[in-house]
């Protein structure tokens, strides 16, 4: 099945006590945010702490993820600088029935546009199966496309290269490829996108925000007048102040204590951070005990 436009939400994913992954509970919080509005979900995004995860957890985590009815709308970040380890985590999705991949190239390593070719020719030459969205984060894996080698990829592969996140947003607003995805990587990037022809967001905030971003995407395409995209951007711009994975995760436990659990070198936000977002979420009437919270 095709990777379809809309809102998809950069999953967390939950932990127990000891630091292992909770596969059930990840899952269960990925199903409520599609309920809720996300039309998918990317699991092991790197809002999902993927490099700190172990292959052999992903994996069984997929295989439960593969009884989910809501299957065909996940997506897998394989979240791995070796080659070969993404290339076997995406046939074990495969295997469990899910061929879309959101897949980031390898950290750490200087490398530049030839380098990023050779990456995905492989993975695709190994797993042809596969529909994979590039992830343009340059602050991550110290990489950025360019507009000519996501075009070069496309052209040389174009039943596997589906879609690019750009979370470095120097592509969204240049890249014009016929029949392409294009996913900015905030919601404050949204509604410019979708003027501009994009084909919606994946983003960390919308675990929290998955309905407010599925109204606006919705009222967009149905010419209705834009009444919460203001709030969705603030809330955004909240949260960017801090980061996301341990905003995101402190907002979380205060309704439900398993999302205190963080993978080191990550944590909470401390004690003053916490009560200072809380306070300018708050002043936006957005709360985790109110309804519009996730």
């Amino acid at each position: 099945m095709s990777i379809k436009k809309g809102i998809y939400s950069a999953s967390l994913s939950i932990l127990d006590e000891d630091l292992s992954l909770d596969a059930d509970s990840t899952i269960k919080h990925a199903e409520k945010l599609i309920v809720e509005g996300c039309h998918g979900v990317v699991l092991f995004g790197s809002t999902g702490m993927a490099q700190l995860i172990s292959s052999n957890e992903k994996k069984k985590l997929i295989s439960k993820l593969s009884k989910s009815k809501f299957k065909d709308n996940f997506m897998i970040g394989t979240g791995s600088n070796a080659l070969n380890e993404n290339i076997e985590l995406m046939k074990h999705a495969l295997n469990n029935g899910i061929d879309k991949f959101l897949l980031m190239p390898p950290a750490y390593y200087k490398y530049g546009d030839d380098g990023a070719y050779s990456f995905y020719a492989n993975v695709v030459q190994k797993v042809p199966e596969s529909k994979i969205i590039l992830y343009n984060f340059e602050k991550l894996s110290g990489y950025k496309f360019s507009l000519q080698i996501v075009e070069r990829l496309v052209k040389d592969f174009p039943k596997q290269i589906a879609g690019v996140k750009d979370s470095s947003y120097n592509l969204y607003e240049k890249l014009k490829i016929p029949n392409f995805l294009i996913f900015p990587g905030s919601e404050t990037k949204l509604l410019k996108g979708l003027e501009l022809g994009t084909s919606g967001i994946i983003s960390a905030v919308c675990n929290v925000t998955s309905n407010l971003a599925r109204k606006v995407y919705d009222d967009f395409h149905n010419k209705k007048k834009q009444t919460d995209n203001e709030l969705l951007c603030a809330i955004r711009s909240v949260f960017d102040k801090y980061n996301l994975i341990s905003g995101l995760h402190s907002f979380k436990s205060i309704e439900d204590e398993k999302y205190k659990f963080i993978l080191p070198p990550l944590n909470l936000l401390k004690e003053d951070e916490e009560k200072k977002m809380m306070s300018e979420l708050k002043a936006l009437d957005f709360y985790p005990n109110k309804d519009i919270a996730a």
